[in-house]
């Protein structure tokens, strides 16, 4: 989404560059246009463009709505046994392929369950359906 947003009503009288404290805004031009040119990167949201401009074309609403905005949506990996949520596929993704083997989906609580009985049950197979016993 832009957030700085100029209307019809601009002239291209360059209040706005000429006063911007952050040098966001700039101008170029060639033979036949004047564009200006913002970067957010370098905005301090101070509105000094806005109260500058003779001709109320710059819209700073955009800046000021209290919203998310939604930048990305990952898929969840969560525990095998109570599915509490661990991390995304992404992050899973990203695990040496020699080391895939080792990490299991369990939580901590699952994790320290499951290593207590690899302790007082050696030769056993620890279940993954919660309760551990003895074999």
């Amino acid at each position: 989404m832009t957030y700085f947003i100029v209307n019809e009503r601009c002239t291209g009288c360059l209040s706005c560059v000429q006063n911007c404290p952050a040098r966001a805004l700039k101008a170029t031009e060639d033979d036949q246009l004047r564009t200006l040119h913002h970067n957010m990167a370098r905005c301090a949201r101070c509105a000094t463009c806005w109260r500058v401009c003779p001709e109320d074309a710059i819209e700073i609403q955009h800046l000021l709505v209290d919203e998310w905005d939604e930048v990305v949506t990952l898929s969840l990996a969560r525990c095998k046994i109570c599915g509490e949520v661990l991390h995304t596929h992404q992050l899973e993704g990203t695990i040496d392929p020699k080391l895939q083997p080792m990490a299991e989906r369990l939580c901590a609580r699952h994790k320290s369950r499951q290593a207590a009985t690899v302790i007082a049950y050696p030769l056993s197979k620890p279940h993954t359906q919660g309760k551990s016993s003895p074999s």
